[in-house]
């Protein structure tokens, strides 16, 4: 089956490419998607920027939702017509990880950058290249085949556009504050970088009950965004925000401080180890690019104080519960989906919508396929 596709075909390309592929039908416990939308998350960009390096050529995105047209032998989990979501994280239910309760570090998960499934390889072919498929997923494509372990069914009901989201960005924003964080009622947090992960962080800490939610963000419409959907303070300097959380809290510190920037660096952890008071967590769920030693902090006042750093994958969600759970969340009206959308774009626009993204005119971006 033909399919036409966003892919980035070397090292050093700065632009997604618009290219028709070859999508083989689903083997053995494999499923076969027309997807219907794919949000547009800034890891895509890290495939860019060299923070994450894939196996070339790949097909980008990893946040999609879409309808089931065939399945292979021995998918038990969905058949045609179901409505699912797929998740970045797969979850194979057996290994190590998953059996004890910390799904979103599958084993599976090793085949992110590889973009070949475990048993059957590579599943998009063009002039006798493989391409690879990023998360296994390749959600910039209209079509897709996908190891049943990465599908979630979801009900029927809910909009397909802007289920895309609960792929990614929302689990690991919504999860950095409510599973990682541990936000509970009454606590202060602090959110670094309001984008299409932090937004998710101030609405899980809402929901969890935090009396302050102080969000940082250069960007006055995303500080705005953030007002709307819960945070009780919002600051463009991170020296003025802490000001106002040693205010608040009577100078004990945040309970929380969760990063959630495009890009991590010393700085803004020192600024998220330095807010939280004594016995408090930074959660680190932001990219930086793996050779840069981005935690530097006095071990001394961390010892002193028993703070915690601790990183956070898909929000330490489970993908196979969590992602229904919150679009059943979003169903009865406690969790914001359809404001989180700045814009959507075709698969044409790809370019257009990072770009977007890029200046700062978007917090989440949606791919809608014809």
């Amino acid at each position: 089956m033909r399919t036409r596709a966003a892919v980035l075909e070397k090292p050093g390309d700065d632009q997604f490419t618009i290219r028709e592929l070859e999508v083989d039908e689903p083997g053995a416990g494999e499923v076969h998607i027309r997807y219907v939308a794919s949000g547009l998350c800034h890891s895509d960009l890290h495939l860019i920027d060299g923070i994450i390096v894939p196996r070339y050529p790949i097909v980008a995105g990893h946040e999609g939702s879409g309808v089931v047209e065939a399945v292979g032998a021995g998918v038990t989990k969905v058949e045609p017509g179901d409505h699912v979501v797929c998740s970045f994280i797969p979850s194979c239910g057996h290994c190590r990880y998953c059996a004890t309760g910390h799904q979103n570090l599958c084993d599976l998960g090793a085949h992110f950058l590889a973009g070949r499934l475990p048993e059957s390889g590579f599943r998009y072919h063009a002039d006798g290249t493989d391409y690879g498929s990023l998360a296994m997923l390749g959600t910039f494509s209209e079509r897709a085949t996908v190891p049943q372990q990465s599908v979630v069914r979801i009900d029927p009901w809910i909009p397909l556009d802007v289920a895309a989201l609960v792929g990614c960005g929302v689990p690991t924003g919504w999860g950095s504050a409510v599973n990682t964080g541990a936000v509970h009622v009454g606590d202060a947090t602090v959110v670094y970088g309001i984008g299409g992960i932090g937004i998710n962080a101030v609405q899980g800490a809402v929901f969890a009950g935090a009396k302050y939610i102080v969000a940082i963000d250069p960007l006055d419409f995303k500080r705005q965004a953030a007002l709307e959907l819960g945070a009780t303070h919002a600051f463009a300097d991170p020296e003025e925000a802490a000001a106002k959380v040693h205010e608040l809290t009577w100078g004990q510190g945040a309970d929380q401080a969760i990063v959630t920037v495009g890009v991590v660096d010393e700085v803004v952890l020192r600024h998220a180890f330095d807010v939280i008071g004594k016995g408090s967590t930074v959660v680190v769920t932001g990219q930086s690019h793996p050779d840069n030693l981005t935690i530097q902090i006095p071990s001394a006042l961390l010892v002193r104080n028993e703070k915690v750093i601790r990183g956070s994958q898909f929000g330490s969600s489970n993908p196979q519960y969590d992602i229904l759970k919150l679009l059943r969340l979003y169903d009865s009206g406690h969790l914001k989906l359809d404001e989180l959308v700045t814009k959507r774009y075709t698969l044409d626009q790809v370019n257009d919508g990072y770009q977007d993204l890029l200046d700062g005119k978007i917090i989440r971006g949606l791919v809608v396929h014809s």
